[in-house]
């Protein structure tokens, strides 16, 4: 194809202009998460109601990670059973919650990596000729 590629990008989105309130079924932890990082979102204006998903989604994951951690570090991560010691048996869901919460907070621009995008970026020269174009 020649020509120019068409500009896709997050940034490109109608970002929402107001902070979304968290749902009601979201549990302490994910709502404190949501009033955490909803700010930071809507302030870079990468959020969009499409995102509302994947930001439940990682919220509730960050919340199980909390809920988790707190048993774990309450009951210490081995348990005694009528089997004999054992891991404690959160420790699947803190594995697979953290999981689940470093994948969308990558979808989400929330780490390092995700925020040196250039779809995520402030910085970008919109203006600026790609090296990489080909005329």
């Amino acid at each position: 194809m020649r020509g120019r590629k068409p500009h896709n990008t997050l940034a490109d989105a109608a970002g929402l202009s107001d902070t979304p309130k968290a749902p009601t079924w979201l549990s302490k932890h994910a709502k404190a998460e949501w009033r955490r990082v909803v700010p930071l979102l809507v302030q870079r204006r990468i959020l969009t109601d499409a995102d509302l998903g994947s930001l439940e989604s990682y919220c509730t994951s960050m919340g199980l990670v909390r809920d988790a951690q707190e048993a774990i570090s309450r009951d210490g991560l081995v348990i005694q059973t009528e089997k004999g010691p054992r891991r404690h048996p959160l420790f699947g869901v803190l594995n697979s919650a953290q999981t689940t919460a470093r994948l969308a907070a990558s979808e989400l621009g929330l780490t390092p990596v995700s925020r040196s995008r250039p779809a995520v970026r402030d910085d970008v020269d919109e203006a600026a000729p790609s090296p990489l174009d080909v005329a």
